[in-house]
C-alpha cells in the first residue's frame, strides 16, 4: 500500500476516533452571560400546503435583581433554575451527549384546553460535525428520536425528530419534527453573546 494512503486512513481514524471521544455536558449556570440571545424561526406545514405555525422565538440572558434569568414570551425564569442537574434517563437530553448513545425520551404533557398526551420516542446520537444554519455553522450533535405521540382525545401518530444541539450555543440550532405528514421546522437565525 502507498505511504500516502496508509497516512490519510491513519489520519481519517484519528479524527474520527477524537469525534466520537467528544461528549457534552448539561449547561450550567456559569456558562450564561447576560445579554447572550437566540432567536429561531419556525414554520409547521400539512400535507396539503396549509400552515399551521409560522414566526420566531427569541430567549435572552437577562440580569434581574442580581441573578441571571432567561427571558422568553412566556416570562423570566432563574437560570439557576433552568440548570438544575438533570440525570432522569426519559429527558429531551440524557447527558453527557455522545456519538451513538441511545435512550428513551419521555414526556406526558397537558395543553391549555385540558387534553392530556404523552410523547414516547427512541433517542440516539448520529453523529457530531459542523452544521449550517441561517446563524452560522456550529459543531451540533445530530440526535434522531422515533416513536409515537398520542393524547386522551384518541389522536395517536408516528413521530420522527431530528435535533441539532450545539454545545457550545448550550441550545438546539435546529429540529425537524413530522407525524402525520405535518412537518414542522425550527431554525436558529440569530445568535448573539
Amino acid at each position: 500500500m502507498n505511504a500516502k494512503i496508509i497516512i490519510f486512513a491513519l489520519s481519517l481514524l484519528s479524527f474520527f476516533a477524537q469525534a466520537s471521544n467528544e461528549k457534552a455536558y448539561q449547561p450550567t449556570e456559569a456558562d450564561y452571560s447576560e445579554g447572550e440571545k437566540w432567536v429561531w424561526k419556525y414554520k409547521g406545514v400539512t400535507p396539503s400546503n396549509e400552515i399551521r405555525a409560522q414566526g420566531t422565538d427569541t430567549k435572552q440572558i437577562v440580569s434581574e435583581n442580581g441573578a441571571l434569568s432567561m427571558l422568553t414570551a412566556k416570562g423570566s425564569t432563574l437560570l439557576k433554575v433552568l440548570t438544575k442537574p438533570n440525570n432522569r434517563k426519559t429527558s429531551r437530553y440524557y447527558w453527557p451527549l455522545y456519538v451513538g448513545k441511545t435512550w428513551v425520551f419521555e414526556e406526558h404533557w397537558e395543553s391549555e384546553d385540558g387534553t392530556k398526551g404523552s410523547t414516547i420516542q427512541n433517542a440516539k446520537v448520529v453523529s457530531f460535525k459542523d452544521e449550517k444554519v441561517e446563524a452560522g455553522t456550529y459543531k451540533a450533535y445530530t440526535i434522531g428520536y422515533t416513536g409515537k405521540i398520542t393524547n386522551s382525545r384518541g389522536y395517536s401518530a408516528d413521530t420522527q425528530d431530528i435535533h441539532l444541539y450545539a454545545p457550545t450555543l448550550k441550545t438546539f440550532i435546529k429540529l425537524t419534527q413530522r407525524q402525520k405528514g405535518y412537518l414542522y421546522v425550527e431554525e436558529l437565525i440569530e445568535y448573539t453573546n
